[in-house]
């Protein structure tokens, strides 16, 4: 059933956020009782939504599922050998600052480590995982990049920051597209997947929610590096030429971006909403910075008006949202645009959160 129910955007980030908890006990969300980005990121933009609206509610719930998953001693099992583990762990600092707790703490130093251990190319660009070998994956940049920044800033590891830098410039210079501003979802150092160009090592295609990996960790990175610190003006410039790129590739029609961004003229390509959701909180973030002007910012409105036209309530009024692309590796165009799609998918659900409370900061700013 198609909503017409009319909210705010806050009142729009708690219905899908009541609408998963109705549905799943925090250990429950899915894949069920593992340490992992899917939770992360709907619980990300849960904690976002805490961060507005301070219901307890919200709070007890995050800090359910990680005390399911992190014993009293700090243990936990998680992926040893990918970018994707260390994630869900952006939700331990809040924990450790408001309980005091040592087993947080404890449970971030473990991820801080996994940059020790790690594979990297030659120029040290972190492998997305393992069985990757040699591969850099837009993903990772938002996987660890964040953590690794608020890592440094809550427990005073400057040197941490020098390595995010690093990890975004490779990804730019290796992967970064001249002509549209966008980059490849992913790069092969050695040109041995069969997706690599022999001669570049990308793969063949812009597959939006990379992108939306990609915009989501550079918004993110400003929020860590505070102004006059060495990097922000590059990432600033590198935030602003990558949304008024976005801004291209816009469906005009529906304001919502493509599975793959910019072949959106094929027939067999489609909409896809967790990267228009993400595309959408990567635009207003830009514009909150100053960053770019009142086409990004319509933009982003188009987005998200589109986004509310394809949401959806079931038979109790919960929030659906549909049109979100399963888990997928890189690889051409036909993997992308046959890839399977889902209903209230957690990489969908939390990114339309995030998107909905940088709508809100955006529209109470300008007072409407």
């Amino acid at each position: 059933m198609l909503q017409t129910i009319k909210k705010t955007p806050i009142e729009w980030a708690r219905a899908a956020c009541d609408s998963l908890m109705s549905t799943y006990l925090p250990e429950e969300l899915p894949p069920a009782n593992r340490w992992h980005y899917h939770q992360g990121v709907f619980l990300c933009g849960m904690e976002l939504l805490w961060q507005v609206e301070r219901d307890e509610r919200y709070d007890l719930y995050i800090k359910g599922y990680v005390d399911k998953l992190v014993d009293d001693c700090g243990n936990f099992d998680f992926a040893r050998d990918e970018l994707d583990a260390i994630q869900a762990g952006l939700l331990l600092f809040r924990l450790d600052e408001r309980n005091g707790d040592l087993k947080y703490r404890v449970a971030a130093d473990k991820l801080r480590n996994l940059f020790h251990t790690l594979n990297r190319t030659s120029e040290g660009g972190f492998w997305h995982k393992d069985k990757y070998a040699y591969n850099m994956w837009l993903d990772g940049l938002y996987m660890g990049g964040v953590f690794a920044l608020k890592y440094a800033n809550a427990y005073g590891e400057p040197s941490l920051r020098d390595m995010v830098l690093h990890q975004e410039g490779l990804m730019r210079r290796y992967m970064r597209d001249e002509q549209t501003g966008l980059l490849y979802h992913a790069w092969d150092e050695s040109r041995q997947m069969p997706w690599a160009n022999p001669e570049t090592g990308c793969s063949p295609e812009f597959w939006a929610r990379s992108l939306g990996w990609y915009g989501l960790a550079v918004a993110q990175f400003l929020d860590e590096i505070r102004e006059g610190e060495a990097g922000r003006a590059e990432l600033e410039a590198v935030l602003a030429d990558f949304a008024k790129s976005l801004v291209r590739y816009q469906n005009a029609d529906s304001g919502l971006w493509y599975q793959v961004v910019d072949k959106g003229h094929l027939a067999d390509n489609w909409l896809e909403t967790s990267g228009t959701c993400l595309f959408v909180y990567t635009l207003a973030k830009a514009y909150k910075f100053g960053l770019v002007g009142e086409d990004c910012l319509e933009a982003a409105k188009r987005g998200y008006e589109g986004l509310l036209r394809v949401v959806q309530l079931d038979d109790q009024e919960r929030f659906v949202l549909p049109d979100i692309c399963i888990g997928t590796s890189a690889g051409d165009y036909e993997n992308y645009v046959t890839r399977p799609t889902c209903e209230n998918d957690l990489h969908g659900v939390g990114a339309f959160v995030m998107a909905c409370v940088e709508m809100h900061s955006l529209m109470t700013a300008s007072g409407e």
